[in-house]
């Protein structure tokens, strides 16, 4: 079941995840939502929309803007509308 782990802390597990461009994006339930802070960062996505983000804190450290999700996305991406992906040193482990 594929988890994202940051900092020795699971921010997210599910084996609902859809695979999107190589990155796995977890369903809004999956998350841990105790780490998540709202960023007030956006980029665009030319076919997926715009990605808000999330900065994501363990035990005082914060990744900056390491989660992102579509809250409106386009209509080819609706299947991922909501959920979360991660970067910037989140590790996704399948096992």
């Amino acid at each position: 079941m594929p988890k994202a782990i940051w900092n020795g802390a699971v921010l997210a597990e599910s084996d609902k995840t859809v695979v999107v461009e190589g990155n796995h994006y977890f369903p809004p339930d999956a998350i841990n939502k105790q780490y998540f802070q709202k960023s007030e960062t956006h980029t665009t996505c030319p076919w997926k929309g715009v990605a808000s983000y999330y900065s994501i804190e363990v035990d005082g450290q914060v990744n900056k803007d390491a989660a992102w999700y579509y809250p409106t996305a386009k209509e080819k991406a609706k299947n991922i509308e909501g959920y979360i992906a991660f970067w910037k040193g989140v590790k996704v482990e399948n096992n």
